[in-house]
């Protein structure tokens, strides 16, 4: 019997074991498939990936030259490169140049085994796979550089994004192998001291630092060779996180991590105990030194507008021929119509003129309690400091600061309170930018105290625009008033009504009108009774006969005529856009009074005349747009009418400055001094000219100040004087308007030629006694006082 269960225990055990072996067996077939086809599956993934189907992979040439990005220039028609698309200012460092202690301390935070592994640090990565880098990340110095370089694309604003990889954590997988396949490329090709060069000059430390030989003059003005052991350790910290660890902006933070720097370091003895005891207790200290921004300056807005024309070429160009270009990196060539000489023509008759403006403008607004904003009859049943708060909270909304305060939950209230509590900040004055305390709300109310101007000049038979002014700094005012601004453009559209009267129902110059008050519905507009010609009318710029005009013409014709001339702005469909109630740009009325001087054919303004690549391949060439709008007597007939203008007119302060030249222009002002305005054209050049403000509530109080001809007009001349001067431009005061020769007997008065005096009744008067009528024009409303004279650490609070 025993004998017995021995030998079934026995047999027993030999099946466990013989049922062991075979689970064995088959948990090693599982295993070992298991494992090849993960592996198998990893380098399908890995082949997948270099072949670029989760998205692109650079080739060996990008590889071979990774930071090389060849600007496209801008070049103006007199052959001077006036500006470069350049996607960013950096400093090129070389290896030697670094400091001995920051390429310690960026292996020591980074990666502790950079000088071993061939781009991708085995035990880091697994350790971080497998505490799912809660014990610090898995990548090298060398995945980082391959992250910035080329995982990483500009979006048509040229901001970074990434290259079609999702946020989720399937998308940053394939990031990382992206990154680790380009990592073991780069070690491949460079050495160890060039990928450290690399990863160091490509970095954005913020404020435009780009690169670390920036950076370090940005935060401590220095060049790189001579940061100190605190200092290199304060830019590798910014590395982890250039917001979180600024010594600007965190300087708590930027200590807090400094310090890992150099305990790391401590740890890995690249510096010693008493070092690190010397440096953990102190500041970051920083002398921080601002770098300029790319295009600042006049010519940035020419720059900034003229990027939107390349790219939408490009695109067409692209859709096209299926070849792409970078507007960065690719080397175009650009040529434009633009004049550099004119150019800084424009620019230094601008802020001649606006500086001038603005001390007035100071003077006018000191001691006034809501300046620089007044209110208007639409918000009268609104108290004013309700009016004044509007204004002002919807610019804080418009704000980075606003937008990143409302980014970490804060309300609106909180966010007011934020505003009005003073800080270290740049405000814009005429003298250079100044460093100042003030509160970011009471730096909004300073800054609506600015005036603004633009100006464009065009050829008017060719097209070309030779100047392009849009505002009077590009860093503070990154707003165009040339193309992208529409404002009110008062007595300046009224040769449009005149060339509907002229065309549609047969009016000529000696037209007579009455000027008596014209009242029709609601709408009255005032005058004095006498009955004139309409080329005085013109001049004088009288609101009455204008509202009798597009009764008669009819508002539609008005609008056609508008269209007809290049105007696409929408155009209220009211009588009341006879006085300038629209809402146009400088680039339409300039495009449209050159088509007088350009015997009626309408010419559309251009700014690129070729786009060619690095290679001289021509992209686009610029065919001139043109199409007849009126005959060439009609044209004619309004260049002498605005002639008048100049002569004897509200215009006649030309003459005051000294040009004798053949000019027809006209003056506009609208209600309240809110926009004043300008247009002169010459037989070979015209040139419009608008003056205002930020917001229409900011305005000068007298007339005499505010109109047209003394805020815009004096601008044109100043510009135009330098032209004319400038021999090599070609363009005279001996230049005369050609008269068609079928001008004729044409109209039911006398012969054109026969109208020399006008209605000379008022040519005895001065240029400076004679004032235009402000044009009563529908606008909005609002509101307080600012110090003038800030100091680097003044405080200013407008509350007290």
């Amino acid at each position: 019997m025993e004998s017995t269960n021995k030998t079934n225990n026995s047999n027993k055990g030999v099946k466990q074991l013989n049922s062991r072996k075979k689970f064995i067996k088959k948990f090693l077939l599982w295993f070992w498939g298991l494992f090849f086809c993960g592996l198998l599956a990893l380098v399908l993934l890995f082949v997948l990936t270099i072949y670029g189907v989760f998205g692109e992979m650079p080739n060996v040439r990008e590889l071979e030259n990774p930071d090389i990005y060849v600007a496209s220039e801008i070049i103006s028609s007199d052959g001077v490169v006036i500006q470069k698309f350049e996607k960013e200012k950096r400093i090129p460092v070389e290896f030697q140049d670094l400091p001995q202690t920051m390429v310690y301390a960026l292996m020591a935070k980074e990666d502790e085994r950079f000088p071993y592994h061939s781009g991708v640090d085995k035990k880091a990565l697994f350790r971080a796979i497998v505490y799912r880098g809660t014990r610090g990340g898995g990548s090298t110095i060398t995945q980082q550089l391959a992250k910035l370089l080329f995982t990483q694309r500009e979006d048509e604003d040229g901001k970074p994004s990434y290259n079609g990889v999702s946020s989720n954590k399937i998308g940053r997988a394939f990031q990382k192998i992206k990154e680790i396949i380009i990592a073991v490329q780069l070690e491949r090709l460079y050495t160890k001291d060039e990928i450290i060069t690399l990863y160091l000059n490509k970095f954005d430390f913020l404020y435009n630092a780009n690169g670390v030989a920036t950076a370090s003059r940005v935060y401590f003005n220095k060049d790189v060779k001579d940061l100190s052991l605190s200092e290199s350790a304060t830019l590798v910290a910014m590395l982890e996180n250039p917001v979180v660890n600024n010594p600007k902006i965190n300087p708590e933070n930027a200590k807090k991590r400094r310090n890992v720097v150099l305990s790391l370091m401590k740890e890995q003895k690249y510096i010693s105990q008493a070092d690190f005891d010397s440096i953990k207790e102190t500041q970051v200290k920083i002398d921080y030194r601002p770098v300029k921004e790319i295009g600042e300056g006049y010519s940035a807005y020419f720059k900034y507008a003229l990027k939107r024309e390349v790219r939408a070429i490009l695109s067409d160009y692209e859709k096209q021929t299926g070849k792409s270009y970078n507007l960065y990196k690719d080397g175009l060539k650009i040529y434009v119509t633009l004049d550099s000489r004119m150019q800084k023509y424009a620019e230094e008759a601008i802020e001649k003129h606006v500086r001038y403006l603005q001390n007035i403008f100071f003077k006018e607004q000191k001691g006034r309690k809501y300046a620089p904003f007044y209110t208007y009859a639409d918000q009268r049943d609104k108290p004013i400091a309700e009016v004044y708060n509007s204004i002002m909270v919807s610019a804080m909304k418009r704000t980075q600061r606003y937008k990143f305060l409302k980014n970490r939950n804060l309300t609106d209230e909180q966010i007011i309170e934020e505003f009005k509590k003073p800080i270290e900040l740049q405000i814009f004055t005429w003298k250079g930018d100044k460093d100042t305390i003030m509160s970011p709300w009471d730096s909004i109310r300073y800054h609506k105290h600015i005036v603004q101007a633009g100006l464009m000049a065009m050829e008017p038979h060719t097209g070309n625009i030779k100047a392009w002014v849009g505002g009077v700094n590009w860093k503070h005012f990154q707003y165009d008033h040339v193309k992208q601004a529409r404002r009110q453009v008062g007595s300046t559209f009224k040769p449009f009504v005149y060339a509907t009267a002229i065309k549609n129902i047969n009016y000529t110059p000696c037209t007579q009108v009455s000027n008596a008050t014209y009242t029709k519905g609601n709408w009255t507009v005032y005058g004095n009774g006498a009955m004139m010609t309409l080329k005085s009318a013109l001049a004088f710029s009288k609101n009455a006969v204008t509202a009798r005009l597009i009764d008669a013409t009819g508002a539609d014709a008005v609008i056609q005529m508008a269209k007809d001339l290049g105007v696409e702005s929408p155009i209220p469909r009211n009588n009341t856009i006879a006085l300038g109630s629209a809402d146009l740009t400088i680039y339409e009325m300039v495009g449209a009074y050159s088509t007088f001087a350009n015997y009626g054919n309408y010419t559309k303004p251009e700014m690129i005349w070729r786009i060619e690549d690095n290679n001289g391949k021509v992209i686009k060439e610029y065919e001139p747009q043109i199409r007849e709008v009126m005959n060439e007597i009609y044209a004619y007939t309004m260049i002498d009418l605005m002639k008048g203008v100049v002569d004897i007119g509200t215009g006649r302060r030309v003459r005051g400055m000294g040009i004798k030249a053949e000019i027809a222009g006209k003056t506009g002002t609208t209600n309240k001094n809110a926009d004043g305005w300008f247009i002169g054209i010459a037989p070979k050049l015209a040139t419009g000219v608008w003056v205002g403000w930020e917001d229409r509530y900011a305005h000068f109080a007298s007339t005499s100040i505010g109109q047209g001809s003394s805020m815009a007009l004096p601008i044109w001349g100043y510009f135009m004087q330098k032209v004319y001067a400038d021999k090599k431009l070609a363009i005279s005061q001996e230049d005369k308007f050609e008269k068609p020769e079928s001008i004729g007997n044409n109209f039911s008065c006398d012969d054109l030629a026969s109208y020399g005096d006008y209605d000379g009744g008022y040519s005895g008067q001065r240029y400076y006694d004679i004032q235009e009528e402000v044009d009563n024009v529908p606008t909005p409303a609002v509101p307080e006082t600012v110090n003038t004279k800030l100091k680097k650490k003044d405080s200013v609070n407008f509350d007290k």
